[in-house]
């Protein structure tokens, strides 16, 4: 009688798991559908340690929606990436920033998130409609290239930081 009554709760857990798991996708589905029909940012990261404490991997991404466009925008943000040579994930030394870009008109704002840097660590290199954003500070060392909406010239960028929260105001 046991016997019986120890499967039965072996079967009542599995499907507790298994009902939890597929409850668990539908909130995560509801959630991104709301995120759809609303101009919204979810973001999540983490740290993954290396071997020992001498690498370490930080990755991210952020899923943005904006009222009007019908597929999202994901974009990935950290240092772990894929080697385009052998399809091999490697933790680079580079982080790249999560950053937002905000435009109104002939303004452009963008927002990178650097922890651990200040506005002296920064510097801001542009070609043409291509931005590069480089920091360093110590072990942090971080890189983001940005295709920008058209020509804005470097010395029309004014930009400061607080925090580690880079904003930089652009004008044509």
């Amino acid at each position: 009688m046991k016997q019986n009554k120890q499967k039965t709760n072996d079967t009542d857990n599995v499907e507790t798991h298994v009902g939890g798991i597929l409850t668990g996708l539908g909130n995560i589905l509801e959630k991104l559908d709301e995120l759809t029909q609303s101009n919204t940012t979810f973001e999540r990261s983490g740290k993954i340690p290396g071997s020992g404490e001498q690498i370490k991997g930080i990755y991210g991404f952020t899923f943005k929606t904006c009222v009007g466009e019908k597929s999202p925008h994901i974009e990935p943000f950290g240092n772990i990436n894929t080697d385009k040579s052998t399809g091999k994930t490697v933790v680079q030394e580079i982080r790249e920033p999560a950053v937002d870009v905000f435009e109104d008109g002939d303004h452009l704002q963008i927002v990178a998130e650097m922890p651990g840097i200040s506005a002296k660590d920064v510097t801001l290199d542009v070609k043409d409609d291509v931005l590069t954003i480089s920091a360093e500070k110590g072990e942090k060392k971080y890189r983001k290239e940005l295709l920008l909406p058209g020509v804005f010239p470097r010395e029309k960028m004014k930009m400061k930081c607080n925090n580690g929260v880079l904003e930089i105001d652009c004008i044509k």
